[in-house]
């Protein structure tokens, strides 16, 4: 029983986390921490923190500029108007600009207004409902390491300000 249990703990480990890669079949795929709608909405904020001051971009201008699909553009862009983390000003001069500094918006902010909260795992978040979730909660080896792994994961993103990305955005690979 205690075999059995551990294997079901490591796959849902591998699956979860696993280096950053799951198997399914025989074939490996990169385990994605960001949606589409994230992507769009980052872009859309970094294009944003560029404009001078007083500045307003609307969405057409930041999917041309940019190549991302201007409904899903929309979309982040009212997620994230809804979030206070920019504004929406009307008129047919209108758009969007930051509601706030560079320095002050998260990444954790950003993603959990788009797709809501990166979770690695069930029991990582510490949510009450998980345990009746998981078949094998109370038992299940890594509960604590992921719990202390979303940790790290939350305090690294919070600590990463779109100021940052802005600046990262031209660098090189």
């Amino acid at each position: 029983m205690r075999a059995i249990l551990n294997q079901q703990c490591i796959r849902r480990f591998e699956f979860t986390v696993g280096a950053a890669l799951y198997r399914y079949g025989d074939s490996e795929r990169p385990l994605s921490a960001l949606n589409k709608k994230t992507d769009y909405g980052l872009i859309a904020l970094t294009h944003l923190a560029r404009l001078g001051d007083g500045e307003l971009a609307s969405a057409s201008d930041i999917a041309a500029g940019s190549g991302a699909p201007p409904v899903l553009l929309s979309n982040a862009l009212k997620d994230l108007a809804g979030a206070g983390l920019i504004e929406s000003v009307r008129g047919s001069r209108g758009g969007y600009r930051l509601a706030m500094p560079t320095n002050s918006i998260s990444l954790d902010h950003v993603i959990a207004a788009l797709q809501g909260p990166i979770r690695l795992s069930e029991c990582a978040m510490g949510e009450p409902e998980a345990p009746a979730r998981c078949p094998v909660h109370g038992r299940c080896p890594i509960t604590g390491p992921m719990r202390r792994v979303q940790a790290g994961l939350t305090e690294f993103l919070r600590g990463v300000t779109l100021a940052d990305v802005v600046a990262w955005s031209g660098e090189e690979d």
